[in-house]
């Protein structure tokens, strides 16, 4: 896919995921080092009695498909040659900041552009390059308490909470993939170098989806309410753990012949009127069978009798989306990943997360794993090698006029897809020129238009911010698909189209005769990506739901919580605001590469699968180290103090994160109950945490 770039990673373990997956599409990632390696190489969770230069699990699971080199730019003159060498053959340079990897390393933003007027330069930071935030240091807690995420998670009687595994920098990092790729398509329409300015607070707020503008929208926030969906309790215990399940009389009648075999309700269950039980969900004055409260009693006496894999394996059986809160072990044992063939495996027999994205089974693979992780200054020689005949650098052929200088203008999309994920990738494009045409059916409209905020907080189809936060920048398109004329101009939208996203569970395209197969026929160049919860093979591939089920099997629910409390899970549909940044990183690429040879191509992306990169390091932990990572509320596992520490006023909230003894030693000169002199090492702080 990426084949013909060349990728400099300058990145520290802020945002080293990116070049990692534009590493997985082909292009060659170069690995800039300092003769002592990046911090990122010693960077939590690390294998336990290994201190060497792979001892970070983090750094193995963020630098596969990646080549080392070391530059001493202070000890060795030569090497600052080399380095402008290496600027002037690249196609993009990634850089954490504050400090400035690359300022570093001797060279300036804007000496990078003199060397290299094509370069895409990403600046990857907490607060972003500019601002009355710029330069201020950030980690995990505090950008994801300033970001906004922080303060939707956890019962409302605590503190705003964090998931107790970091997420901040690979959001971040997954962003900067899917913005580079942005910014070089922008690049070739202007012939111009491009810098990409990266907040990782601006990222994370992205996170929230439909709070991040409901004050706006309707005139108040959302406000964190534990495991509750809509006011409802959706994480249930059962013999061996939790189980995610919304009470809606979908799944409860899915289940009803089951839960009067147990007894826990009798045969006239069958005859009460389960419309009304929805209803009343909606509005307290419509009289039901049950209210939720007894419902969610009824159901919880019914799970605690079954064990997770009882409950989700009839819920697949039986198309009722039961989906277990999954730990480590679970996920490595689970079938459905093992027959997509999804895990690659080390030497030693320990698993990591593979391939995010992949083509139909008689296709070229569109990814690949060529190398693991490399040893510090591993490629070297080769590379300095290779810099003594000039590379051969993709040229651009500027394109656009001045009024159309906008990366995707030109491509045309058509949107098939509803809810989140697809509908958040195609406005990557639309945001960006691309002509998107987003499909719907008023016999089964978007389920967002039910959902708030709503203007004004009056409920329409046409008010739900929800919606139109995932669709700006697109045009509407109603079809009625199980009509002939409705499938006619469908297929006619394919015919026009570049990209066609759609996100039904797999086969209802087949059964409307738009499959891949088909819609080759129609337009064989088009890039057709189809990103479901589990992807279109597996045994578990008919599951169908939403981010909060996939966030559940992938573990993120039991790592988000208090340790006293069932899981709180992350807010709202969290997958969600992870896999459109595979996706989008996905189709810029295709649509590279069919720019560069007419080839179109078929796209199997499943947000499970994409998802469980945010917890690689943690897999791998549990396996090379034995430990079972769960919710530890807003602590570090590896520095204190960490918490979100109650202010004066209701509900608000300061989160302080102490990363080393030099800020545990300025924080006690400000907070006069504190003695930095006394046990002032990292270890008594954790032991000691709560005193």
């Amino acid at each position: 896919m990426l084949e013909p770039y060349r990728v400099l990673d300058l990145t520290d373990e802020r945002g080293e995921l990116g070049p990692m997956l534009l590493g997985d599409l082909g292009a060659d990632v170069i690995r800039v080092e300092s003769p002592a390696g990046t911090s990122a190489r010693r960077n939590h969770p690390l294998a336990d009695g290994d201190s060497g230069e792979l001892a970070s699990l983090s750094f193995r699971a963020f630098n596969r498909n990646k080549r080392s080199i070391v530059l001493d730019v202070d000890g060795a003159p030569a090497d600052r040659d080399v380095l402008r060498q290496l600027i002037a053959s690249a196609d993009f340079l990634f850089e954490s900041s504050p400090p400035s990897t690359l300022e570093a390393l001797g060279i300036t933003p804007a000496e990078a552009r003199t060397i290299n007027p094509l370069i895409v330069h990403v600046r990857i930071s907490p607060f972003g390059n500019d601002g009355p935030r710029a330069g201020d240091l950030g980690n995990d807690l505090v950008v994801a308490a300033l970001g906004g995420p922080m303060s939707l998670q956890g019962p409302r009687e605590r503190a705003p909470l964090r998931i107790s595994v970091p997420q901040v920098w690979r959001h971040t990092g997954a962003e900067a993939a899917a913005s580079a790729l942005v910014a070089h398509a922008r690049m070739r329409r202007t012939g111009d170098a491009q810098f990409v300015d990266l907040s990782a607070q601006c990222v994370m707020t992205w996170t929230m989806l439909q709070a991040m503008g409901a004050h706006a929208i309707q005139g108040f926030d959302f406000e964190r309410d534990g495991s509750r969906m809509i006011g409802v309790e959706i994480v249930h215990a059962c013999a061996d753990g939790h189980i995610i399940a919304l009470p809606m009389s979908r799944v409860i009648q899915g289940l009803l012949d089951w839960m009067i075999a147990d007894g826990v309700l009798d045969s006239s269950a069958r005859e009460a009127d389960w419309e009304a039980f929805d209803q009343s969900l909606r509005d307290p004055t419509v009289e039901a069978p049950w209210s939720m409260a007894e419902m969610v009693a009824l159901l919880r006496a019914f799970f605690a009798r079954h064990t997770k894999r009882e409950l989700f394996d009839f819920g697949i059986e039986h198309g009722i989306t039961l989906a277990p809160v999954g730990t480590m072990s679970e996920l490595l044992g689970l079938e459905h990943l093992a027959a997509r063939g999804y895990w690659r495996e080390f030497a030693s027999g320990d698993k990591a997360p593979g391939l995010w994205a992949r083509s139909g089974p008689a296709a070229a693979a569109l990814l690949s794993v060529r190398r693991e992780a490399p040893a510090l200054d591993a490629d070297g020689t080769e590379i300095r090698e290779s810099l003594r005949s000039a590379r051969v650098r993709p040229q651009p052929t500027p394109e656009a006029n001045e009024g159309d200088r906008l990366p995707f203008a030109g491509i045309k999309v058509a949107d098939f897809a509803w809810v989140g994920v697809g509908p958040i990738s195609s406005k990557y494009l639309a945001d960006h020129g691309a002509t998107v045409v987003r499909v719907e059916s008023e016999n089964r409209p978007d389920v967002l238009r039910g959902g708030p905020p709503f203007k004004d907080n009056v409920p329409g189809w046409n008010r739900s911010q929800f919606y139109g936060d995932f669709n700006t920048s697109k045009l509407g398109l109603a079809l009625d698909m199980k009509r002939d004329e409705g499938l006619a101009v469908a297929k006619r939208l394919i015919a026009w189209a570049d990209v066609m996203v759609e996100s039904f569970a797999p086969g209802a395209m087949q059964r409307m005769g738009l499959d891949y197969a088909e819609v080759r026929k129609l337009n064989p160049g088009i890039i057709m990506v189809s990103t479901c919860l589990m992807g279109q093979t597996g045994p578990a591939r008919a599951m169908a739901g939403y981010g909060y089920h996939a966030a559940a099997i992938a573990g993120f629910y039991e790592v988000t919580g208090w340790p006293d409390m069932a899981p709180s899970g992350p807010w709202t549909a969290y997958t969600d605001t992870i896999a459109p940044r595979f996706v989008s990183t996905m189709i810029a690429a295709a649509l590279d590469r069919k720019r560069r040879t007419g080839e179109g191509c078929f796209i199997d992306l499943a947000q499970l699968e994409a998802s469980l990169h945010f917890l690689a390091p943690e897999i791998l932990d549990h396996q090379v180290n034995g430990r079972s990572v769960t919710r530890i509320g807003n602590r570090s596992r590896f520095t204190a103090p960490q918490g979100a520490y109650r202010c004066a006023g209701e509900d608000e909230w300061v989160a302080i994160a102490v990363e080393s003894d030099e800020q545990w030693r300025a924080l006690c000169a400000n907070v006069p109950d504190l003695d930095a002199g006394a046990n002032p090492a990292n270890a008594y702080r954790l032991s000691a945490h709560d005193e």
